[in-house]
């Protein structure tokens, strides 16, 4: 008897298989793939439909191709509140995974740093410290943030381990808590120099998140304006009447 997928095209064949494997969860989110080089021995395929197979899986949104790492089955999305005051390292871990982070860049500003949120405009005094980190979730790039850190509230903050969480630090160090944050939300297209911090190969959609933070009445201690992964994140509010 013959199987049902014989008259199939063969790389079709082999993105059913291995979605199967996904749904049954013997692929995990965040495991790899098959390369295309195990398909090829697996399957006895050429590289032509190993490839194929793979561009489908991945069009598909099954998984995700990372440069110079392989390809991965697609992570669960993370829902991120709006409607709550924490960092990425406990977004993270509560959502399971394991947060790291990558200090790409740092510079000490003197002038003021004007900021529009939400129609409101917003002014960071000078000096103030920026720093661009990269925010990784089991070793994958999920945001590329840019904060701008009150030195007259946090001084010398740069002599601080900052692929830390900056919250942790605030509030150990200097003794300061965040208690009002304003943030401004739109869609943007993860492209340019932006593919290689994600370790990305084509442009995909992405959040940004643009924000002022407070830690008391009129109080700036941080400014921000990050991207984040669009196919990774989830975006929650709660509104009450």
């Amino acid at each position: 008897m013959k199987s049902p997928d014989y008259n199939l095209p063969k790389y079709f064949q082999i993105t059913r298989d291995i979605i199967g494997t996904i749904q049954r969860g013997q692929l995990k989110p965040g495991s790899l793939a098959p390369s295309e080089n195990e398909l090829i021995e697996k399957y006895e395929v050429s590289n032509t439909t190993a490839r194929k197979a793979l561009l489908e899986l991945e069009k598909a949104g099954w998984v995700r191709r990372v440069k110079g790492r392989g390809t991965f089955v697609r992570d669960h999305t993370v829902e991120r509140s709006i409607n709550r005051i924490f960092g990425f390292t406990k977004n993270m871990t509560e959502a399971g995974r394991k947060p790291s982070t990558r200090l790409i860049g740092f510079h000490l500003r003197k002038t003021d740093r004007v900021q529009t949120v939400n129609g409101r405009v917003y002014t960071l005094k000078g000096p103030f410290c920026e720093i661009e980190r990269i925010r990784f979730a089991d070793g994958i790039p999920m945001m590329k943030e840019t904060r701008f850190i009150s030195l007259e509230l946090c001084p010398d903050i740069q002599r601080q381990n900052l692929e830390k969480s900056l919250y942790e630090i605030y509030e150990r160090v200097y003794g300061l808590q965040l208690n009002e944050i304003n943030q401004m939300l739109s869609a943007v297209m993860l492209e340019g120099d932006l593919l290689d911090a994600f370790e990305l190969q084509k442009p995909v959609p992405a959040f940004r998140v643009e924000g002022v933070s407070f830690c008391g009445k009129n109080l700036i201690l941080e400014m921000e304006d990050s991207v984040y992964l669009g196919d990774m994140y989830r975006f929650s509010a709660k509104a009450v009447t």
